[in-house]
């Protein structure tokens, strides 16, 4: 974050800003933060270790603020002192930094073809992994993985950190039983997803709050708050998973609308090459190519484990990536038309190669299709990659906790 924008938060900033109501808060140094606390950690993560004089001037708070702000997150163990900086007039300046065990933060992603759970740490690299496919999501099935995957992980924690976890994050896919005939089971068998708030009642049994966001809005966030540090402060956001999601960051903030569901670019309607008319996540998303991979006979070329052992056969990969690029250009090609968005980013479940062919392709057929008045985007990679709705829904809870720019969530499923 550079000066401009600290000074334009802190002109902005009209009291303190809390999120809804949750059952369980905590009082330790997982806690809420204040503004100016919360003020110089983003800061620092945008920025990197920082002397406090630098810290003060970045934000226009004065010196003794700045030391006050300082000690106190030390002593909360969130900052810890680099080695002093010599070769100036004067005492050496000692860099602050964040501390790595500072806070840990729970991320649930809620897949159609599987469930996985991490633990970070308060630098956002994971610490503790359990994952589990299945061959379509259940809320009770969900909740019970929660619970001994949780437990698993805070008996590998040691006893003094446990107090620092600060929350639960989740990516779930809303309205989820209107997938049902997609993932090829009956509605019948989704329909608990309608009726439930999974969200509520993990809260409930755990002793952290627990967020909730849509799944592509989380991957979306997860680029915010840990992708490259020199992104754009406005861009378009794909994430091609099992379906294809999106997500919108305007002013480096994330947009998710009034249900939570804004950006929705896989229901977008978008025409094909032949020019019939269909919804992006019918042709862009990675079911499909599971599909036409299971048609030409290789059942276990797409594992769900993880993209990286992924072998797909060169025609289905070919026409799927055909397809997927040339609907993704017409939706960005749409959207801008709305949006004034300089820059897309495409990031997914897939291995690094592929990714960057489908930017490849998507850039090629932007640039190709004629359209007056707009100026076309730069298309570019996403940062993060197969984990970042995970990352994403552990983001969450951190943003709300420690974060000037926090993550827009909901506390609970869209209905």
């Amino acid at each position: 974050m550079d000066s401009e924008r600290v000074m334009e938060q802190v002109l902005k900033f009209e009291g303190e800003r809390h999120g809804p109501d949750t059952a369980h808060r905590g009082s330790n140094q997982s806690g809420m933060r204040g503004y100016n606390e919360r003020l110089v950690l983003s800061l620092i993560r945008r920025s990197g270790a920082m002397a406090k004089a630098e810290i003060a001037r970045s934000t226009s708070l004065s010196a003794q603020t700045v030391s006050v702000i300082m000690r106190a997150l030390e002593k909360d163990g969130l900052l810890v002192r680099g080695e002093p900086v010599r070769g100036r007039i004067g005492q050496p300046s000692i860099p602050m930094d964040l501390a790595r065990d500072g806070a840990f933060f729970f991320g649930l992603k809620v897949g159609r073809r599987s469930l996985d759970l991490v633990l970070t740490d308060f630098l956002g690299e994971v610490q503790h992994r359990v994952r589990t496919n299945h061959p379509y999501p259940t809320p009770d099935a969900t909740l019970q993985f929660v619970r001994d995957a949780i437990e698993q992980m805070l008996a590998k924690l040691p006893a003094e950190h446990i107090s620092r976890v600060a929350g639960l994050g989740i990516a779930l896919p809303f309205q989820l039983w209107d997938w049902a005939e997609t993932l090829g089971h009956s509605a019948e068998e989704m329909r608990g997803w309608k009726d439930r708030d999974i969200a509520a009642e993990i809260g409930a049994e755990q002793d952290f709050p627990v967020f909730v966001c849509n799944d592509a809005s989380t991957a979306c966030g997860a680029e915010l708050v840990f992708g490259d540090q020199d992104k754009p402060r406005d861009f378009l956001y794909f994430f091609v998973g099992f379906f294809i999601g999106g997500g919108l960051v305007l002013d480096n903030t994330l947009h998710t609308g009034r249900t939570g569901n804004a950006a929705a670019l896989g229901s977008m309607i978008v025409p094909t090459a032949d020019g019939r008319l269909h919804q992006l996540v019918d042709g862009a998303s990675l079911a499909n190519l599971e599909r036409d991979v299971i048609a030409n006979g290789d059942r276990n070329a797409m594992i769900w484990d993880t993209p990286v052992k992924w072998n797909i056969p060169d025609a289905p990969l070919n026409a799927w990536l055909d397809n997927a690029s040339f609907g993704i250009a017409q939706a960005i090609l749409s959207t801008v038309c709305l949006i004034d968005v300089a820059h897309v980013l495409i990031d997914g479940w897939m291995p690094a190669q592929m990714r960057a062919e489908l930017a490849r392709r998507v850039r090629t057929h932007v640039a190709d299709i004629p359209i007056a008045g707009v100026r076309k985007p730069e298309i570019l990679e996403g940062s993060i990659g197969p984990d970042a709705r995970v990352l994403g829904a552990a983001s969450l809870p951190l943003s709300e906790r420690f974060l000037v720019e926090k993550n827009m969530y909901q506390k609970g499923p869209a209905k």
